[in-house]
């Protein structure tokens, strides 16, 4: 099983960017999905998941900005972050419980 993601990167305050995770050897539709992030020195938080039956959910800091969703035909996961703030640098990870991804990283300055 793996979790490989993608799309992080250097953006200005304000801008966007759109995560995805390419699952394989893992069914992303089988699972609830889940994007995490880690900034320096704060610990590991819950960003958006997703079940079974296309329920999202957010943490109260993203709701609104951030979008989570996924295409079951190329089994992939996507996080769309919009109106990005400083405070969302930090580490993204994919999760389809009780797999992890490595992370990509988002840099807000």
């Amino acid at each position: 099983v793996q979790l490989v993601e993608s799309g992080g990167g250097s953006v200005q305050a304000g801008g966007s960017l759109r995560l995805a995770c390419a699952a394989y050897g893992f069914i992303v539709d089988d699972y609830v999905m889940a994007w995490f992030r880690q900034a320096p020195g704060k610990e590991r938080e819950g960003v958006a998941a997703i079940d079974s039956d296309e329920t999202e959910s957010y943490a109260d800091s993203v709701k609104g900005r951030f979008t989570i969703s996924r295409d079951n035909a190329k089994n992939v996961l996507y996080l769309q972050l919009n109106s990005l703030k400083t405070e969302d640098t930090a580490m993204y990870y994919c999760v389809g419980f009780p797999y992890w991804g490595q992370g990509t990283q988002v840099t807000v300055s």
